[in-house]
């Protein structure tokens, strides 16, 4: 890619810069093993991801700590265990404590030196400023799912991403997408007529994890392994 075509960078946060799923296999691992459930983080995660989405199709106006308190408890109804209302309270105030990839900082960092930084998040404006302290670089935008009041793949997030561009005066032309989910980011983006980037963070790992599968059509440009290799890739000459 011609890095110098773009001056601008919108990145997913939850699956791209944080590990949402190291964060959500944190309360669903031990429920199971209370529940006496023999499952790996992998199965329980496979079994959460198309409530989640189900949950932000059904309640897009709900905040974040809603959906995933109710998707928590509709993988336990899959799972024939019942979630309590505190297990679905740990999962849902959990947000700020999820962790960031080791790489995600640093990668930031360097990118801000080139480049505009926007956030397009499907989570709640106070679990992102968790988030953020973990990040450790000051985003020049941030849109989430409580300011368009939708999650992805809808298109609001998007919609929402075209004003911000018109009012930072950045051609939408001039953006680059980047994100881990094929389903949530790289579908919409392709319906959006967005160039984007695939961090591909289960390079390593079958499955589709967290993230459904992509229920639609998608493309990215190119495919890196993680942040530390697309910030060394997009890194402009000094």
């Amino acid at each position: 890619m011609n890095f110098a075509n773009y001056d601008a960078l919108s990145f997913d946060c939850y699956g791209t810069l944080i590990d949402w799923e190291a964060g959500i296999a944190a309360v669903l691992a031990p429920w199971a093993s209370e529940a006496g459930l023999d499952l790996s983080d992998e199965q329980l995660l496979l079994a959460y991801a198309d409530n989640e989405a189900e949950a932000e199709r059904e309640w897009p106006t709900a905040l974040y700590p809603t959906i995933l308190a109710n998707a928590f408890r509709r993988t336990g109804h899959d799972l024939g265990v019942n979630v309590s209302r505190q297990w679905a309270a740990r999962l849902g105030d959990s947000v700020p404590s999820w962790p960031a990839f080791p790489d995600s900082p640093a990668a930031l960092r360097s990118l801000a030196e080139d480049y505009e930084l926007i956030i397009l998040s499907n989570v709640h404006r106070e679990g992102f400023a968790g988030s953020n302290v973990r990040l450790d670089v000051e985003f020049d935008r941030i849109i989430t799912a409580e300011d368009v009041g939708a999650y992805k793949p809808a298109a609001n997030h998007f919609d929402a991403l075209d004003a911000t561009l018109d009012e930072m005066g950045i051609p939408r032309e001039r953006l680059l997408h980047v994100a881990q989910s094929l389903f949530h980011d790289h579908v919409p983006a392709k319906r959006h007529g967005l160039d984007s980037v695939w961090i591909n963070r289960r390079h390593d790992r079958p499955g589709w994890g967290a993230t459904p599968e992509p229920s639609g059509d998608f493309s990215y440009s190119v495919v890196y392994p993680s942040m530390a290799a697309f910030a060394h890739a997009a890194r402009k000459p000094r």
